[in-house]
């Protein structure tokens, strides 16, 4: 990345190179320099509006469900894509199934004729993403998860399984997490 930088600050410098030879150098490399720049700048401002975006994201998930960045996986990106699946009323999803299906890692059965098997729900493809980057994250970070894939591993399931299971364990957990605890009934 750092390469990156110093070579886009390098093009959008090759502006002012160009304007002190005006007349001596041909057209078709002050046009090629002349590109470079504007690209280079343009790179710039995007670099910055995504910072930008990045850290009025990293507010919103502060400022609405802090628990969510503590957790091992999970940054501001991630969380706000829960919250929004989750939507303005956490109550109406009864269960940590009922988000788990809207997130699209709810098991479903299979089966070839000879073996048994589950498969994810096809829905939630933003949520499920994000589950899947919370796994990932864990896979490469988080000792317990590596733990966990080794022993399954050993267990004789696959790495598809395995991440299958980690996904239902992230939606449980975000469940938790996010939703509001019932309050008592009026006795």
């Amino acid at each position: 990345m750092q390469i990156a930088r110093k070579l886009f600050r390098t093009c959008a410098r090759l502006a002012d190179v160009s304007k002190n030879d005006e007349g001596e150098e041909e057209e078709v490399p002050k046009a090629t320099r002349m590109t470079l720049c504007l690209l280079a700048q343009r790179i710039g401002q995007l670099i910055d509006q995504i910072q930008d975006l990045e850290r009025r994201l990293a507010m919103l998930a502060e400022r609405h469900a802090p628990q969510l960045l503590t957790v091992v996986g999970i940054g501001p990106d991630t969380a706000v894509t829960l919250l929004i699946t989750m939507g303005d009323n956490p109550e109406r999803l009864h269960s940590e199934a009922t988000f788990a299906a809207l997130c699209g890692v709810s098991p479903i059965e299979r089966s070839s004729g000879r073996r048994q098997y589950r498969r994810l729900n096809r829905g939630g493809w933003q949520a499920n993403a994000a589950l899947h980057r919370i796994v990932q994250t864990r896979l490469r970070f988080d000792p317990r998860t590596q733990n966990y894939y080794e022993r399954r591993t050993k267990e004789g399931k696959t790495r598809r399984e395995i991440v299958r299971c980690l996904k239902r364990y992230a939606a449980r957990q975000v469940f938790h997490l996010v939703r509001p605890t019932q309050p008592c009934p009026p006795s």
